[in-house]
């Protein structure tokens, strides 16, 4: 078993979790905005562009606030037009 199976496993959670509660305040707040897609630990949104301030906000509070830990989760958010742009 590899050492680090139970950190990977925790933060599988995590996302999903978060995933789950940004799925939600979509649709309570009956936004445009999609979760397009998961990759490892990134989400993928396609975002209205009058939107993107909201939703920044609201993925960064879902990501960070998921689960209180003795460590502090920190989210990083990237806009662009593509994927690509936004590394």
């Amino acid at each position: 078993m590899a050492v680090n199976t139970s950190i990977q496993g925790t933060a599988a959670d995590l996302i999903k979790k978060a995933m789950i509660r940004i799925h939600d305040r979509l649709k309570r707040g009956s936004f445009r905005t999609k979760m397009f897609l998961q990759v490892h630990d990134e989400l993928v949104f396609e975002v209205p562009e009058e939107e993107e301030g909201e939703i920044s906000l609201l993925v960064e509070e879902e990501m960070e606030g998921v689960y209180k830990l003795d460590v502090p989760l920190k989210a990083d958010i990237k806009t662009g037009k593509n994927w690509d742009e936004a590394h």
